[in-house]
């Protein structure tokens, strides 16, 4: 299996795995690190005691980073030197954990799930606007 750790500004990833929760119920192999600057001396080794004993319990792991840039995707990088089988995600959004947590199965690889996930998240990213006919009663809506 692989396994996903997602971690982000404040409490990115705490909101994140609340609303996978309530949509998908609780995951396996599922790990959330926040940041929050008021610990940041801690942040760098909470992140990568995380990615390393996902990396012992899977055959991959997947990184969900809030942004490119950001002390959660730099230390998630400086993790993929360190530990083989680590990719990061940046740019993450409810779709795009939904997707990769409702396909991920035992034989899934790490760029497959990679893949699929950032094309959830692209996809994700809409823009909608409601039309309301004029001319329609109250009864059509």
């Amino acid at each position: 299996m692989v396994g996903f750790v997602l971690t982000g500004h404040g409490d990115f990833s705490v909101g994140l795995e609340s609303s996978v929760r309530m949509i998908a119920g609780p995951q396996d192999e599922f790990d959330i690190v926040p940041f929050h600057e008021d610990e940041a001396g801690e942040f760098a080794q909470k992140l990568a005691d995380a990615i390393a004993a996902s990396a012992k319990r899977n055959d991959g792991v997947i990184v969900f980073c809030d942004l490119m840039g950001g002390t959660p995707f730099n230390q998630a990088m400086m993790n993929t030197q360190a530990v083989s089988g680590v990719e990061v995600v940046a740019g993450t959004n409810l779709p795009m954990l939904l997707e990769a947590l409702t396909t991920r199965t035992p034989e899934s690889t790490t760029q497959e799930l990679v893949d699929c996930s950032v094309e959830a998240g692209r996809q994700g990213v809409v823009h909608k606007v409601l039309t309301i006919d004029a001319d329609s009663d109250d009864e059509d809506l």
